[in-house]
């Protein structure tokens, strides 16, 4: 005979929940009126600028086609700087991570200081490093790599290091029992465990790249983002609005072949 099994919930268990729910709403909503006040929105602003946007619409319109050619340049170097921060990104955030994950890491000292590298270089906001970079070695594409190569750094050792820490260790211990060495089981268990993992980060942080060196083109670094400034600077919204589609082309391009290659990896 089955038995019925009663499940009673203690009576004054539902009136708590309840208030916590009210005082987590209460308190979601204090945020939210508090954020309202310190970024002074005004909504009725919009409606009465709305005819200042219309008019840079109709002075962008129709887009600046005739640009493409001279613009071909400043794509490639867009795309470029993507390619040089990450992979360079990817080569010194490895090693970093090796050091940085408490599983593997050959010592403690190691491991903090590894954590504080990958730390300060993530804290720091790639355009700041862009700016760090054009005061030492002047305007162009260079900086601006640089900047995304270490803020890459950054956030692809946080997380390799996390991928490292989650990985199985059974074929790392396997090793150790037989007397391998350190980097005999990091050759021949850490990296292949790994590998595709690691991969797919690095080509989620190329798209991210990408992106940003659209931005970093802003304080002088080069590509798409620089040519952006100039056009806007010299009213020449027809030439902005043609950067822009080209924006949109080229990151729309840009997450399809990385989502395909993503695909190969898995």
């Amino acid at each position: 005979m089955s038995k019925v099994v009663e499940m009673r919930v203690p009576a004054g268990s539902s009136g708590v929940c309840t208030i916590w729910s009210v005082c987590a709403a209460v308190v979601v909503f204090a945020l939210f009126v508090q954020a309202w006040i310190v970024v002074q929105a005004r909504p009725q602003d919009l409606v009465t600028g709305a005819h200042g946007m219309a008019d840079i619409i109709s002075r962008a319109l129709p887009p600046a086609f005739d640009q493409f050619v001279p613009n071909l340049w400043p794509v490639l170097e867009t795309i470029d700087l993507a390619i040089f921060g990450t992979v360079f990104g990817v080569i010194l955030a490895f090693p970093l991570a090796i050091l940085a994950a408490a599983n593997v890491t050959p010592a403690r000292p190691l491991y903090y200081a590894a954590r504080a590298v990958i730390g300060v270089t993530r804290a720091v906001p790639d355009l700041v490093w862009a700016l760090l970079f054009v005061t030492a070695v002047g305007l162009g594409p260079f900086p601006g790599a640089l900047a995304l190569a270490v803020h890459s750094v950054g956030m692809l050792g946080r997380l390799f290091a996390e991928v490292v820490e989650d990985m199985d260790m059974g074929p790392v211990e396997a090793l150790t029992l037989t007397g391998a060495g350190r980097l005999q089981v990091l050759s021949h268990a850490v990296v292949p465990g790994v590998l595709p993992s690691l991969l797919g980060i690095g080509l989620f942080r190329f798209d991210e790249n990408l992106r940003s060196s659209l931005v970093l083109g802003f304080v002088g670094a080069g590509g798409i983002g620089f040519q952006l400034l100039t056009a806007m600077n010299l009213f020449q919204y027809q030439t902005v609005s043609f950067l822009l589609i080209a924006t949109f082309v080229l990151v729309a391009c840009a997450e399809r072949v990385s989502a395909w290659l993503r695909g190969l990896v898995k």
